[in-house]
């Protein structure tokens, strides 16, 4: 509708009544729209004649595939994908059956040494103090990435089997997923000069869900068909993390988001899902970026983990965020991100041979040949490794956990940065040592790590769907967090606010706060204003 500056001739403001009066008569199917990701309102403006719309459950895509004469490029179990020019988008969006309409993009890898010492791990193998020798045993976890080397030593004896959802055998060409594998669960190196990479679990098994091609990215709809598998298959395989190294761009919100709803689907059937932040924390020139987050990564479901720059020791004294890992809060929804953050820089792990990566960055080799080669890379994917590692560990020692209870767990234990805050590090840096000492009994004291006393951080981060109870995690010796005045702030906000409004969060610790002001404001107790402005700029109030 054009906005008038001036007065306008009687002529135009008949024609402009008119119009007016046709619109309040139209049918309702002409006023009805569907809310569309970013990517397809993109699409609409352009005029593509070729997109790929994801369309949520079977009979419904049916339905509009004979309706609209749409091809369907793939089915899926929790709906298709179907190919459409902007026509038929723009037929689709308004139709009144449809809800909301989400593009297929493209996802990919989230990738850019003493450090199991400097996280706890060798203290939890070694079984310090009362705890049992945890190596992750008994647990699965699935790898949702660009497959594995089978060939490396590595992996040897880990991966139960392999789905590949591009088609192919479930071999990385690229290199991201080997690498990755072997954070999480990689047997010991074989020579000398390797023996002292292993992975966080490495008594763990491993399912191979292949979604990310020889250039490191996949579709949407295979990312969500590799997570509704292994919930598919979690039972027969004893799953209970899905590991997600990968993003893409935020273009709805998450409740609209296909692949975010896969991971809720995950988590409410008992499984981990540990998503990487991204790496989208700084500009080409070095400026921060705040609210880079990328999805699955922005579902308040998800354990979501940003990269640790370790500066190569075990001393956690000179541990910083890494200025790439991406910092929230969230596009759209302003869930707080991320949970917590683990080592993601200049991370040593298995070297898939004659992968692109392999190929592409010679000078990053580490040691080793072949099926015992070692390369470094870095990023949150790195970062994510390390936790479902250290959740496997957790899963070993307790297999009763939730996924809210080992989220809460590692949050708590984990050692709050005030230098990054809480939109850079979360609750703190992963402690995996403290986190099993409280999955065990309860005790939230402080440990020791190289030598230096370590404390907890005491925060959970939390959304409304997610309200955790201490007490319900480890017995009557934790604290109880108190819930309902949140649950009466959620019911009065929820009167004002619309659908597409903030999503509800909380933090308890004992000095960050988190205040809702009117509209979409949030206060922290140090004095930093954030406001979501139009266009999705983040202005700070410092």
């Amino acid at each position: 509708m054009t906005r008038f500056t001036h007065p306008a001739r009687l002529s135009a403001r008949v024609a402009l009544l008119a119009a007016l009066a046709l619109a309040a008569s139209a049918p309702a199917e002409a006023q009805h729209r569907a809310r569309l990701s970013a990517d397809l309102a993109d699409h609409l403006a352009s005029g593509s004649n070729a997109v790929e719309v994801i369309v949520d459950g079977a009979a419904a895509a049916d339905r509009l595939a004979a309706k609209y004469n749409l091809k369907v490029k793939r089915r899926m179990r929790s709906g298709a994908v179907l190919v459409m020019n902007t026509g038929q988008l723009s037929a689709l969006q308004h139709d009144v059956d449809v809800d909301k309409l989400s593009g297929n993009i493209r996802y990919t890898s989230s990738a850019v040494d003493p450090v199991d010492v400097g996280i706890g791990a060798d203290q939890v193998w070694a079984g310090a103090g009362p705890l049992p020798k945890l190596t992750g045993r008994g647990v699965t976890v699935a790898l949702i990435d660009s497959g594995v080397d089978p060939k490396h030593s590595a992996l040897k004896g880990h991966v139960i089997t392999s789905v590949d959802f591009t088609g192919g055998d479930g071999v990385d060409r690229f290199g991201h997923g080997t690498h990755v594998a072997a954070i999480i669960e990689g047997n010991p190196g074989q020579t000398a000069d390797t023996s002292g990479y292993r992975g966080v679990a490495y008594g763990a098994s491993l399912i191979n869900l292949r979604v990310l091609g020889s250039d490191g990215s996949g579709s949407a709809a295979d990312v969500i068909e590799a997570i509704d598998w292994a919930i598919d298959h979690a039972h027969a395989y004893n799953i209970r993390v899905i590991n997600l190294s990968l993003g893409a761009a935020v273009l709805q919100p998450y409740r609209d988001d296909p692949v975010c709803a896969a991971v809720e689907r995950a988590v409410r059937a008992g499984i981990v899902v540990v998503a990487a932040a991204g790496n989208h924390g700084e500009t080409a020139d070095g400026r921060k970026i705040v609210g880079g987050t990328t999805s699955p990564g922005n579902s308040p479901y998800a354990l979501t983990v940003g990269a640790l720059d370790a500066k190569g020791t075990a001393d956690r004294g000179d541990d910083e965020v890494a200025a790439f890992s991406s910092r929230g809060p969230t596009r759209f929804d302003l869930v707080l991100k991320p949970d917590l953050v683990a080592p993601g820089r200049r991370i040593t792990s298995a070297e898939a041979a004659g992968s692109a990566l392999s190929v592409n960055f010679p000078l990053q080799h580490v040691a080793g040949s072949g099926a015992n080669a070692y390369i470094y890379g870095s990023g949150t994917s790195m970062a994510t490794a390390f936790v479902s590692g250290a959740a496997a560990l957790l899963l070993e020692e307790r297999p009763s956990l939730s996924p809210m209870g080992i989220k809460a767990a590692l949050q708590m234990t984990s050692s709050f940065m005030p230098e990054a805050g809480l939109i850079g590090g979360g609750a703190g840096s992963l402690n995996v040592l403290a986190a099993a000492d409280f999955a065990l009994n309860g005790d939230l004291g402080n440990t020791t790590i190289a030598g230096d006393s370590i404390a907890s951080s005491h925060l959970v981060i939390a959304s409304a769907d997610q309200l955790i109870s201490a007490e319900s995690l480890s017995g009557s010796r934790s604290q109880r967090l108190s819930l309902a005045p949140f649950h009466r702030r959620k019911a009065n906000r929820n009167a004002r606010r619309s659908q597409h409004s903030a999503s509800d969060a909380l933090v308890w610790g004992n000095s960050d706060t988190l205040v809702w002001g009117n509209g979409d404001t949030l206060v922290w107790g140090n004095g930093d204003t954030l406001v979501w402005g139009n266009g999705d700029t983040l202005v700070w109030g410092n």
